[in-house]
């Protein structure tokens, strides 16, 4: 491309979108790429504040932004068919979800490519529910033009990889294990099951039901292994999670078998919650101890966990440890979970 002054212009093909801005009204090319300029839009032009413009000028060594933004999605993509994105518009191009599922962003191949300069990926964060037409990547070019080998770069780093994936959700069944000699003996009515229930219902989920037991720790283990025969994919218990010495759950779960991954995340609230697989013919199951806050809290450690292992996570101990950062709620008078991330 070349600089020529606007009053020149004249007959020459514009090589990038050219922005009006209207306060409180408008944002947008008032010319787009490819316009051939014509003598009455001049003094349009020099009313945006156009006194000179960038036209095409061949140059076998160089892409356009547009060009360039192209190959970025195609980096983010890769060839996944459950993303959409946008025409290129002002050098920008925005990528959107296709259909629902948990979003997953590999941030090694994100900031290498970031960091060659001249370019830049922006996505949502990981490891969060998104909704078909959701936006949650845009790519873009930052100068007019950039080298055809800066781009070749970016293209070798990523390979065959994608940047972005969206890993739809699996059908599951699951099963409930209540405890607590209060909800047992009928004392008091079970709020828990109801909040589970409500939250599973956000998946393509089956109930299978839901057992209350007395604080006995060889109760809690049977009715979890129940379950379990009975083709539940994932276990919730609920209750018991505390370390007084009436909570028998955690022992109970442990007395199954299961494999302990965590009792403890750094997250407030859940900082009780703990995750274990039980092996069943070689296939793990989650088996879920779940504090009392999940009952009464908008968002939780059960929020960040449960979207990943209905998509077919194996979480580890440093999976949850990595909540960390980002792990303390702020308790918001509008919750903004998952785009938020526990103020992340």
């Amino acid at each position: 491309m070349k600089l020529v002054n606007t009053k020149e212009a004249v007959g020459h093909v514009l090589c990038h979108d050219i922005t009006q801005i209207i306060p409180g009204k408008k944002k947008g090319p008032v010319f787009k790429k490819g316009h051939i300029v014509r003598e009455d839009d001049i003094d349009v032009l020099l009313s945006v504040g156009k006194e000179h413009l960038y036209v095409w000028e061949n140059n076998d060594d160089m892409l356009h932004e547009n060009d360039g933004a192209f190959l970025l999605k195609d980096m983010c993509i890769n060839g996944e068919k459950n993303m959409e994105f946008s025409e290129p518009s002002e050098g920008k191009i925005e990528i959107f979800a296709a259909q629902s599922g948990l979003l997953k962003v590999n941030t090694e191949l994100l900031n290498q490519v970031n960091s060659l300069g001249e370019m830049m990926i922006a996505t949502i964060p990981g490891n969060r529910v998104v909704k078909k037409g959701d936006k949650i990547a845009g790519t873009r070019i930052i100068p007019l033009v950039i080298s055809k080998e800066k781009m070749k770069k970016a293209q070798d780093i990523v390979g065959d990889n994608s940047i972005l994936t969206i890993k739809p959700f699996e059908k599951i069944n699951y099963g409930i294990v209540t405890t607590g000699s209060e909800v047992y003996k009928g004392i008091i009515k079970d709020a828990f099951g109801p909040v589970l229930q409500t939250k599973m219902s956000e998946y393509d989920s089956c109930f299978m039901g839901q057992t209350i037991v007395d604080d006995d720790k060889a109760a809690i283990t049977n009715a979890i292994e129940d379950w379990i025969e009975q083709g539940a994919d994932i276990v919730l218990c609920s209750g018991g999670m505390s370390v007084d010495p009436d909570d028998q759950t955690p022992g109970a779960i442990s007395d199954t078998g299961a494999r302990v991954v965590t009792y403890g995340a750094p997250t407030l609230p859940g900082a009780m919650f703990l995750l274990a697989y039980y092996n069943k013919q070689g296939k793990e199951i989650p088996v879920l101890g779940l504090p009392g806050c999940v009952m009464y809290a908008r968002r939780t450690v059960f929020d960040l966990v449960l979207p990943r292992l209905i998509a077919g996570e194996k979480l580890e101990s440093e999976d949850i440890s990595s909540y960390g950062e980002g792990g303390l709620c702020l308790n918001c008078d509008i919750c903004h979970f998952p785009n938020c991330g526990f103020g992340r």
